[in-house]
């Protein structure tokens, strides 16, 4: 089963530590049903955890009524969270937007592709503002990767399964202008790097790796992949397809 996910903030949004490791045989969201499901976080709209597939969060108010109070969802305040969310999220794509994109080092322009194959021809390491003025003038759109590429198994296998296929290179060249978030343990990262990785996590409200956003060329989100999702390139091809036509 696939995991959909939704921005949270944890600056306006309140959590219950004390739900945090309870544990579930089964979690029915709506038509998704997840299995071995272990709590890792409850905020006013959502519930965080991980499943025999990965990690994933489903809105509160998909659950069942015992759910919900057992979680408990408040729809007020629910609502009031995503009304900040969105405020929140809109004046940070307005400053994203108006920043100015980078200069390459000097040497970038010289760089030849990799003969490796497609996929390796890929840029993924942009910043997000600079990502956001190609995707405009390219008619593309965003997608942001959140990952752990020296730790995070689930994100390394769908690295290898399909962001490094031939199919997924071309259907990206295509449509898509990639940001790669890392969040590496043992890779040395640059500390500007680093801050700027942890913003934006921040910002998007990304808890688990990997996680997937998907944005138009305005900056507004229009889906996110939370965890590992099966089937290969053609699952996540069909998966970003179904987002952009939101």
């Amino acid at each position: 089963m696939r995991a959909k996910g939704f921005i949270a903030f944890s600056l306006i949004v309140a959590v219950w530590v004390a739900r945090a490791n309870e544990k579930l045989p089964v979690l029915n969201a709506g038509s998704e049903v997840y299995s071995n499901v272990t709590v890792t976080t409850v905020t006013a709209t959502d519930i965080y955890f991980t499943y025999s597939g990965g990690m994933g969060n489903v809105k509160l108010s998909k659950l069942d009524p015992a759910l919900q109070k057992h979680f408990g969802y408040n729809p007020t305040k629910a609502s009031e969270a995503e009304q900040k969310q969105a405020a929140a999220n809109a004046q940070y794509h307005i400053q994203a937007i108006n920043q100015p994109a980078p200069r390459p080092p000097a040497d970038e322009s010289a760089a030849q592709p990799s003969s490796a194959g497609q996929a390796s021809e890929l840029s993924r390491d942009t910043t997000l503002s600079a990502a956001l003025n190609q995707a405009r003038s390219e008619h593309k759109m965003v997608l942001l990767d959140f990952t752990g590429s020296d730790w995070c198994g689930w994100c390394i296998k769908f690295d290898k399964d399909v962001l490094s296929t031939g199919k997924f290179a071309g259907y990206a060249k295509s449509k898509l202008v990639l940001v790669t978030l890392d969040f590496p343990r043992h890779i040395k990262q640059d500390a500007a790097v680093k801050q700027a990785n942890q913003d934006i996590k921040k910002r998007f409200g990304v808890n688990g790796f990997p996680t997937f956003v998907l944005l138009n060329s305005a900056g507004r989100e229009l889906g996110r992949q939370v965890g590992y999702l099966k089937g290969g390139p053609d699952a996540f091809i069909a998966e970003l397809d179904g987002f952009s036509k939101r």
